[in-house]
């Protein structure tokens, strides 16, 4: 098995380019089931989630071809309206299936999401705004059974705004008969980018990446031609490293647009943040400031920033104080950053980090996506000893090459044999 081995203490200095948006590509890989014909992808990251959802829709009965950074997708075999336990539990966004399927062919036999065990993720907001549209569902051995004729129209308010949730019934109702409005509608970049695709599809949606999304369906849906846009997770993934080793370097094509939280904060903490043509310079000094984060659902700071900006703060001077308000199993990282010389106290939902001199490299454990690039992260900024990041097929769900953009960095960082 791989893993990533990392030599640390070294400024990271140079120019990283952003690969396009893992969190926009899968809902819009889902979309291609709206429609016949051929639809192109591009800017597509290289992935492990991008190849688990080309093989859900090869198992769907769709002609897919992934050669990265494009996706083509069009109408292939007949159509089968199910979506395994197999496939399914490799990665939550699979269930992104189920509104196109249901849409599209009245029928739709999804299994209950896997993905990173960072918390209880349930979909019981999608299932409640597919039953308002219409559709009869039952819950049978690990599997969401939905039928119905047509979905319809319906006003359909969100108990919490749900990433997920909101481009399933986007997707849905781009093909229901009637209006559809969506409230307290998850606002993340992705959303609008799916609602940008549907209406190229020819669907009609208006408020995409607000809270209110109006969306007018329509009898049949064309394919469609999209560039995917760039993924502010991983740029400010490489931003933060960059701060983190004292470093100072480019990130080009970072959507500082979508990163304002994250921003504010590297700010705060001492870190320089300048737009530079098509590129954003990241300069950091020695040690950040410390610097408290409250995690909040788009536009305040990415729960998928967390652990990234938690490393920062380990060798930051003074406390700082790290609250997650989305998932309640992701401090799972902290044992791991632990070993490596971070002083971290966890007080249920809180974070309680004293900065330290310095870290210590360490073999470490992955346990979800985002905690492997916090602890890749912790190994470039540990200025003795080598640290060994297992469990790496976590990373490889939502980093393209992240250690062969590091080395390019400047990082000694390399892929290899777990314990080799």
């Amino acid at each position: 098995m791989d893993a990533i081995r990392i030599r640390g203490g070294k400024p990271l200095r140079g120019q990283v380019r952003v690969s396009g948006a893992k969190n926009a590509a899968l809902p819009i890989l889902c979309a291609t089931l709206l429609s016949d014909g051929a639809s192109l992808l591009r800017n597509v990251p290289a992935l492990r989630d991008i190849d688990t959802t080309a093989a859900l829709l090869r198992f769907l009965g769709r002609d897919c071809t992934v050669d990265a950074p494009e996706v083509r997708v069009a109408a292939g075999s007949d159509v089968r309206p199910e979506a395994p336990y197999e496939l399914v539990k490799q990665m939550r966004a699979s269930v992104l299936v189920l509104g196109p399927l249901l849409a599209r062919f009245g029928r739709a036999r999804v299994s209950l999401p896997g993905g990173c065990a960072i918390g209880a993720r349930p979909i019981d907001q999608h299932l409640k705004g597919l039953e308002a549209m219409g559709a009869s569902i039952q819950l049978q051995r690990g599997y969401v059974l939905a039928e119905c004729a047509r979905l319809h129209g319906a006003e359909i308010c969100f108990d919490l705004p749900t990433v997920t949730g909101t481009e399933n019934l986007m997707m849905a109702a781009a093909l229901a008969k009637g209006r559809t409005t969506l409230v307290n509608a998850a606002r993340e970049p992705e959303v609008e980018e799916l609602g940008c695709v549907l209406n190229k599809m020819g669907a009609h949606i208006e408020g995409a990446g607000t809270d209110v999304i109006h969306i007018v369906g329509r009898d049949e849906l064309e394919p469609f031609d999209h560039a995917i846009l760039a993924d502010r997770i991983e740029a400010g993934t490489f931003m933060v490293a960059i701060a983190a080793t004292g470093g100072d370097a480019l990130v080009e094509g970072a959507p500082l647009e979508h990163l304002e939280p994250v921003v504010v904060k590297l700010r705060r903490a001492g870190i320089i943040v300048e737009r530079e043509g098509s590129a954003v310079r990241i300069a950091a000094p020695k040690r950040a400031r410390a610097t408290d984060i409250t995690t909040a659902p788009h536009p305040g700071f990415p729960t998928d920033m967390q652990a990234q900006f938690m490393v920062l703060m380990c060798t930051g001077e003074g406390e700082s104080v790290i609250t997650e308000t989305i998932f309640e199993n992701r401090f799972m990282h902290v044992p791991e950053l632990a070993r490596m010389g971070a002083d971290i106290e966890v007080r249920g939902n809180t974070a309680i980090v004293k900065g330290v001199r310095g870290l210590s490299g360490a073999s470490v454990m992955a346990t979800d996506l985002r905690a492997s690039a916090s602890l890749v992260i912790a190994g470039l900024v540990a200025s003795e000893g080598e640290t060994e990041v297992r469990r790496v097929y976590h990373l490889d769900r939502g980093y393209e090459h992240i250690e062969r953009k590091l080395a390019g960095l400047g990082g000694d960082v390399e892929r290899v044999q777990a314990g080799g």
